[in-house]
């Protein structure tokens, strides 16, 4: 009975006021970080080219946000972003009667991190982002498929909105498969 007692006044106490879900400060850019510079990918992976289109794709998505000026000289920036692509792995998901593909799942893992030049110091890490699109082949499908590169154009899409997303807006919103946390 005390224990019961004691269940209903803890649930009333931590219920006073909770009228929203916690949401932690967000991690913000320093306010003097305003200009950046995109390394270019590093590809460590045995596809040819992939470094130059999610380069392309972040350096978009920078100039497409606008709240960070692009600098082409990594000295003249405030703050460097640096990406390396660690795996691509294309898997097959569903076969036909003769064993012939119909369907894939393409995915793409990346390493970024950023780097604030004034301190010296890694601000944010994230490693094991990853890019996922399962697509129908569009050869075998026709209609509403699609081929290998264009579902690498979707993928390179949504890992460059992820980290711009992740540099200007804060801290703690990518989607990477690894713990979130700021580097010491």
């Amino acid at each position: 009975m005390k224990k019961l007692v004691l269940l209903i006044m803890f649930l009333a106490f931590t219920s006073v006021g909770c009228d929203s879900p916690y949401q932690p400060t967000p991690q913000l850019l320093p306010s003097y970080i305003k200009k950046v510079y995109v390394r270019p990918v590093v590809n460590n992976t045995n596809q040819y080219g992939l470094e130059d289109k999610l380069t392309k794709a972040i350096i978009d998505e920078f100039m497409s946000d606008g709240r960070l000026s692009l600098m082409s000289n990594e000295n003249e920036a405030d703050g460097v972003l640096v990406c390396e692509i660690k795996r691509y792995v294309l898997q097959p998901l569903t076969y036909d009667a003769n064993m012939v593909t119909e369907q894939y799942k393409l995915w793409i893992l990346v390493n970024a991190y950023f780097i604030d030049r004034h301190e010296n110091i890694t601000l944010w890490v994230e490693p094991n982002m990853e890019g996922i699109q399962i697509y129908a082949d569009a050869v075998k499908v026709g209609f509403g498929g699609m081929t290998e590169e264009q579902a690498r154009e979707n993928i390179y899409t949504k890992l460059s909105r992820d980290i711009v997303r992740r540099t200007v807006s804060g801290f703690g919103t990518a989607s990477g498969i690894s713990e979130r946390k700021v580097q010491d």
